[in-house]
């Protein structure tokens, strides 16, 4: 689980938008840019090497 208050301050480090929290795939989404961000032991991976592509 993240933490709200990280969430409001997290940005795509791409584009610097805002990101979308899917519990299910621990992932950070990023829309705009069709970024996934993944969380690994509860800590985001702001890494763009580290995203993958989404549809």
């Amino acid at each position: 689980m993240i933490d709200r208050a990280l969430l409001e301050i997290l940005v795509c480090p791409q584009c610097k938008g805002s990101l979308e929290y899917d519990a299910k795939a621990g992932e950070l989404i990023c829309k705009p840019d069709h970024m996934a961000f993944p969380i690994r032991d509860d800590i985001p991976v702001m890494l763009v090497d580290e995203a993958r592509t989404i549809d």
